[in-house]
């Protein structure tokens, strides 16, 4: 028996890196699992994901949906209780980060980072948190980033800046929905060898410069992301509660050096 078996999981943005990871932790533990994707693209990787789950003996399904729109959010939530059932864990993982310096930030890249990667919790949570209410139990997750203590490269101000917010935001659930025994956390990655990265740690000597300014001398992976997230949505966290769980290696707490990040 796993530690989540029998549970209720939705993972959004659980098609690819480290929302994949997420899921296939999540149902190594007995959870079943609605996988959330955005696009049309993404379609196949969700159905491979979903029979992932599937093969380790838990239930699975891909439910398309934008998590930064109202309606489709409701839409999603929907599907997944005719589906699966209420939903007892909720990771919040959809992201996105555009790389663009401060003067150069469009109107439009700035909104949708910060649909995606706040609204998008904001949104979710309130669905989610509805019926765990009624239940009094449930977990939220909030896949968030080194970037929302430090600024982490000068040509990410709205990532940054997004997550941030969505450390108070976390923080501003928690407070409010700890009384109903929903315990609301976060996970903090620095950078992780995924395909959101790839163009990004093509650049060897990029690459090169990350990994030196880690204080363990090594990127973060995916899987690491999704055991923090096990345990937070763990019974074994029942009494953390607002706290962001820094899987950086260190980062987070060591002073920026210059020649950390190189401005593209």
């Amino acid at each position: 028996m796993g530690r989540l078996s029998g549970k209720i999981a939705l993972v959004t943005g659980g098609s690819r890196g480290i929302g994949e990871a997420i899921v296939i932790r999540l149902a190594e533990e007995g959870a079943h699992v609605a996988v959330n994707f955005t696009s049309d693209s993404s379609r196949e990787k969700a159905g491979s994901v979903v029979k992932q789950v599937q093969a380790l003996g838990c239930r699975a399904i891909a439910v398309q949906a934008d998590v930064g729109s109202k309606d489709q959010v409701l839409r999603m939530f929907d599907a997944v209780e005719q589906s699966l059932g209420p939903v007892d864990i909720l990771v919040n993982n959809a992201g996105v980060a555009p790389f663009e310096s401060f003067m150069k930030i469009q109107e439009e890249t700035w909104d949708r980072t910060f649909n995606t990667n706040v609204k998008s919790i904001f949104l979710c949570s309130q669905r989610a948190a509805a019926s765990m209410i009624e239940r009094r139990y449930g977990k939220i997750v909030n896949v968030l980033s080194t970037a929302s203590l430090v600024v982490t490269s000068p040509v990410i101000p709205h990532y940054q800046s997004s997550k941030a917010a969505a450390h108070m935001l976390t923080k501003g659930m928690a407070i409010e929905l700890g009384k109903f025994n929903i315990n609301v956390n976060a996970v903090g990655p620095s950078t992780v060898d995924t395909d959101m990265c790839t163009d990004f740690l093509a650049d060897d000597e990029i690459r090169r410069k990350e990994i030196e300014a880690n204080p363990m001398r090594r990127l973060g992976t995916a899987r690491q992301i999704g055991d923090a997230a096990v345990f937070l949505a763990s019974d074994e966290a029942m009494q953390v509660n607002g706290h962001l769980l820094m899987v950086d290696g260190g980062l987070s707490v060591k002073a920026a050096q210059p020649e950390d990040h190189m401005e593209r």
